[in-house]
């Protein structure tokens, strides 16, 4: 059997050590959903706290909370947590310890819709300004643009304050950063827009920002889209010179992922296919970067994420579905006799549907109750909706 550094048997709990000198103690990540759990202000919420203690006590190595703002003004939904200045310390310095249990890591992956941000709380704005069938924005001004990198840099200051063990910095499904890179939304011509090196600009300003403001031992990190999946949009060719770039920058990892949350287009994380998704890409990203590689995507089984971190190509395997049937998953498969996780079969291929089941099931799980078996996906995404609706009263009474 091939060997990775003299693990014969199980690569997934190796432990790896982050350029910065973080030890992770295994490779399973739990990766970043918008998990919604905010309490409509921008703080976290008890069962929130409860769900990520139960993803570090189930033995993941790190668990990022997706979404989380570096201010109001660009979420993506009313349950996103704001951390800036005016935020509490005591109830994020509690989700930091909660979620640091077991010797696990706790990141913040730091959001900004841009184009894409919630209309009822929010007015988009992204590079350029877009009028298409469901979905509408304004451009940022250059000076807006400008003052971005800052904004990314204060937050991740205030996670370390915090206690949290480092970000994940999103360029990736569509959101701000993602939306610079991609040629379909970046039609702006000055030196942010152009060329793949102008479109990149805003991306590696951030991370310079972000990297000199927290301490040397803070892990930072990328998400980045292999592909958008969208026709003109942000291919592999130019994501792969973006992973050469971030290659020379003081980052601790690259997440690979892939599609956007644009409307009406595919969605990886909703695919019938067999995954994981996006293997090809991580191997040529290999060739670009010493950078330790996360693949995020369709992992459903043992088989597969074993199987993926024997061919030696990628470093860290990120999970998000999987850990929500099952929490406490990594435990479970270091246990040989371990079976994988038993996935939902929807009749309904109702859009939205199914990320609205697996978000509905994360608040059972924050408040340590069993799921309804509920097939009702029509049902369960009026409930999803709902409580959105509830939570932007709470956004506008904070916020505006």
């Amino acid at each position: 059997m091939k060997t990775i550094n003299g693990d014969t048997s199980n690569g997934l709990f190796k432990p790896l050590v982050l350029p910065c000198g973080v030890v992770l103690k295994n490779r399973i990540i739990k990766s970043a959903m918008s998990d919604s759990l905010g309490d409509g202000r921008g703080n976290p919420t008890a069962a929130q706290l409860r769900l990520y203690e139960r993803w570090a006590e189930g033995g993941v190595a790190a668990s990022i909370i997706g979404e989380v703002q570096c201010t109001p003004n660009y979420a993506e939904k009313p349950g996103n947590l704001v951390l800036h200045p005016n935020s509490d310390p005591k109830i994020f310095e509690l989700l930091s310890k909660k979620g640091t249990a077991n010797g696990s890591q706790l990141w913040l992956q730091l959001g900004h819709a841009g184009a894409m941000a919630h209309p009822p709380i929010s007015t988009p704005k992204g590079p350029s300004a877009i009028d298409i069938p469901g979905l509408r924005c304004a451009a940022l001004t250059i000076k807006e643009i400008q003052n971005l990198p800052a904004e990314f840099a204060r937050t991740a200051k205030l996670a370390q304050q915090y206690g949290f063990g480092g970000v994940q910095i999103h360029a990736a499904h569509g959101f701000l950063l993602s939306q610079f890179l991609s040629p379909l939304f970046n039609k702006r011509i000055d030196d942010y827009g152009g060329s793949a090196v102008s479109r990149m600009r805003l991306l590696l300003e951030v991370v310079e920002e972000v990297r000199s403001s927290v301490d040397s031992s803070f892990v930072v990190g990328v998400k980045l889209n292999a592909t958008d999946q969208l026709d003109g949009g942000f291919e592999e060719c130019e994501a792969l010179k973006v992973v050469s770039a971030l290659d020379g920058t003081g980052i601790d990892f690259i997440d690979i992922s892939g599609g956007t949350y644009f409307p009406g287009a595919k969605s990886s994380s909703d695919s019938t296919g067999s995954g994981p998704y996006f293997m090809e890409f991580a191997s040529q990203a290999r060739q670009k970067t010493s950078k330790p590689i996360m693949l995020t995507g369709g992992f459903k089984t043992k088989q597969q994420a074993t199987d993926a971190m024997l061919l030696g190509e990628i470093d860290l395997i990120g999970m998000a579905r999987a850990l929500v049937i099952d929490p406490a998953l990594p435990e479970s498969w270091s246990d040989p006799h371990t079976n994988d996780p038993v996935f939902p079969r929807f009749n309904s291929r109702l859009e939205g549907g199914v990320t609205a089941w697996y978000t509905m099931r994360l608040a059972d799980l924050g408040k340590d109750r069993a799921s309804e078996d509920n097939q009702d996906l029509e049902r369960v995404l009026q409930d999803y909706n709902d409580r959105d609706e509830e939570r932007v009263l709470e956004w506008i009474d904070q916020f505006q």
